[in-house]
């Protein structure tokens, strides 16, 4: 069972692998290692980060999202649209959500019988675009702070250009 972590903790551990992706930024590497590399990383050292992924919007259905690099137990949420589930959400308002109890939500694809809270953070780009989402499923009830939102955030802000590059011909 993973060790809660207090607001200190949570400082540092994100201080620390915030300079590991700007390590790995700086290698140069194409988009889908440096996306395999970050949820390899984000699940070996958040411990109650038990499932981490990208999902794609699919170049040739804007509507839907598709599964990308991903750390954790195999899903069968390989493609999902726009509007369904905690993911389908994020990429049609183009909002953060975070779900701290995934029991209690109406529109919630369920993965595993053990996750208990997930988040998903759209990437977007400079107009706002969505271009693909972080996702992250915890075994843990509600354990996810503003710390780690905001930590997440970053990454995928440090992702949009890369994205845009890779995608640039993504309009939503």
């Amino acid at each position: 069972m993973p060790i809660m972590w207090n607001p200190e903790q949570k400082k540092d551990k994100f201080e620390e692998l915030k300079k590991d992706i700007n390590y790995l930024l700086e290698e140069n590497i194409n988009l889908d290692t440096l996306m395999k590399k970050i949820v390899i990383l984000l699940k070996e050292k958040i411990d109650y980060y038990n499932w981490v992924g990208f999902y794609l919007i699919d170049p040739d259905k804007k509507d839907e999202l598709i599964l990308g690099p991903f750390e954790g137990d195999p899903t069968e949420h390989v493609r999902i649209p726009f509007g369904r589930g905690i993911c389908g959400q994020a990429a049609e308002t183009k909002l953060i959500f975070v779900v701290q109890d995934v029991s209690k939500e109406n529109n919630y694809l369920s993965c595993s019988p053990n996750v208990k809270s997930e988040i998903v953070l759209p990437i977007l780009d400079e107009q706002g675009n969505v271009l693909g989402e972080l996702d992250i499923d915890s075994h843990e009830l509600e354990p996810f702070s503003n710390q780690d939102k905001e930590f997440l955030e970053w990454i995928c802000h440090q992702l949009s250009p890369l994205f845009k590059n890779k995608y640039n011909n993504v309009e939503s």
